[in-house]
Order: structure tokens, then sequence, then C-alpha cells
């Protein structure tokens, strides 16, 4: 099945309404703002990142203007050492190529074993943008849609102060 269209069918099944923008393929974050540019919602980065012995995973959403302290989030998530994940954990834990990561990915990871964190400067925006499962579209969606998404699909998330 198209990734779109997954995601479409699940926000559809569980009656959650989104806007979606067509535009070029969108390789950064910078890129994928040009095509959204005036358009109401938080732009988001999501990194998909792993502990050092690759036996915990994270999905780490924020605003994506704002640097991420790697040292900050390793602290509040207690692990070793962090880093951003191979391509080859992300085809393998949700099936996705990189530059298409989004919480929409976790509707392919059966082994619900990544865990969610948002930062807390973003929760309180009404609208999150993320690519749907494809480099060729963003989703505009309601944060609280996001989260019984989530829900829905057998992830809860956590809520981090990033500094």
């Amino acid at each position: 099945m198209d990734p779109y269209q997954q995601v479409k069918e699940k926000l559809d099944e569980l009656g959650i309404s989104f806007d979606v923008v067509e535009h070029p393929p969108a390789f950064t974050t910078e890129q994928a703002d040009s095509y959204i540019e005036g358009l109401e919602g938080v732009r988001t980065k999501t990194m998909f990142l792993t502990n050092k012995k690759k036996t915990q995973y994270y999905l780490l959403i924020m605003d994506d203007q704002k640097p991420l302290d790697m040292d900050d989030f390793k602290e509040q998530v207690e692990a070793n050492r962090i880093r951003m994940a191979s391509a080859d954990s992300l085809a393998e834990k949700m099936q996705l190529p990189p530059g298409t990561v989004s919480p929409f990915g976790l509707l392919n990871n059966e082994e619900k074993d990544i865990r969610v964190y948002f930062d807390k400067d973003i929760v309180s925006e009404e609208i999150m943008t993320f690519h749907p499962n494809t480099n060729e579209k963003t989703i505009f969606i309601k944060t609280q849609d996001l989260f019984r998404f989530l829900e829905s699909i057998g992830f809860s998330y956590q809520i981090l102060t990033l500094p």
C-alpha cells in the first residue's frame, strides 16, 4: 500500500480530519517549510534515535528551528549514549527511508518498542505538521488528534522540557 494511503486510511478510520499539501520531494526541513509557507501549524522535526547498543529506540518530535542538545536528551531519557539511528534501523523498525520520519511511521512498528517524546514547547500548539510517510506531502493535524492517533495504535508518549 502507498505509504500516504496507509496514514490517510488510519486517520479516516479514527474520524480525524487533517489537511495535506502536495509538493516536490523535500529532503530538509527548510525545503519542506518553503512549500507550506504562510499556512498555520508548528513546523516539526522528528528524529529517530537509538542508544549505543541499539537496544532502545526513541522518536523525538520538536520544533524544526530548535537545536537538539543530545546530552540533555540522553540524561532525560536515562540513556548512556544517544545517536541518530541508521537508515537500516529506520527501515527495520518503521519501514521508512531517511527524510520521511514522522509519528506516522509508528504504524509500521509492530513490536511497539519505540519510545515517543515531544518537546514541551510544541504541545500547546494547535496544529503540527509532518511528512505522512512520504516527503512529497505535508500533513497538518491538530495536536490533540495526533495524540489520539498515537494512543489508538498502542503508543504512549512523554513530554520533555528541552533547552
